[in-house]
């Protein structure tokens, strides 16, 4: 069985590439360090996004890991332009997977960089991996193993958040292990 722990960074203080942790968030990826501390893990790759690597750098340190940097984990890109009801525009993309703004990509073509990234953790040797990525890309992962994992789905994510994909016989199943408690 291949195990797949998919991490959505810590509380982050913007959405830029190079925003770092909030010093609540740095607080966060100590606590998912020892979250997983009975967990045996072969490899973590990241998004290259700063806010990413400082969730699980306390973990990699801890373990004596690499991180692997991966740009498909990269944050989507809803469009290049700003928009004040961007909320709704994100909601209509769950809605239609071939929906597009200018200079964005669709949830079909930001599922597909994620899909990728764990079908080759699934064809790897590696049993246990963690993967560590943002809301939207984590929500479109899991919405093409469950199509009811949708926006409002999205919408109750946590920073820092952690689900459990399984892929055994070419069965996947996943779960939500992370709680805001912990």
């Amino acid at each position: 069985m291949k195990k797949i722990y998919i991490v959505r960074h810590c509380e982050a203080e913007g959405q830029e590439a190079d925003a770092t942790l909030t010093e609540n968030g740095f607080e966060q990826a100590l606590k998912l360090s020892e979250f997983f501390s009975d967990v045996p893990i072969d490899r973590i790759i990241s998004s290259p996004y700063l806010r990413a690597i400082e969730s699980i750098r306390p973990l990699a340190k801890r373990l004596d890991k690499e991180i692997e940097m991966d740009q498909r984990l990269t944050e989507r890109i809803l469009s290049s332009n700003e928009f004040s009801d961007w909320y709704e525009k994100l909601r209509a993309t769950f809605q239609d997977f071939e929906l597009m703004y200018e200079g964005g990509e669709s949830s079909n073509e930001a599922m597909q960089r994620i899909v990728n990234v764990a079908k080759e953790m699934i064809r790897s040797d590696a049993d246990n991996t963690v993967i560590v990525t943002h809301g939207n890309l984590m929500s479109l992962l899991l919405n093409y193993y469950d199509k009811r994992f949708g926006f409002a789905a999205w919408n109750n994510l946590s920073n820092p958040d952690v689900f459990l994909l399984k892929v055994e016989y070419a069965h996947a199943t996943f779960e939500r292990l992370w709680r805001q408690e912990n």
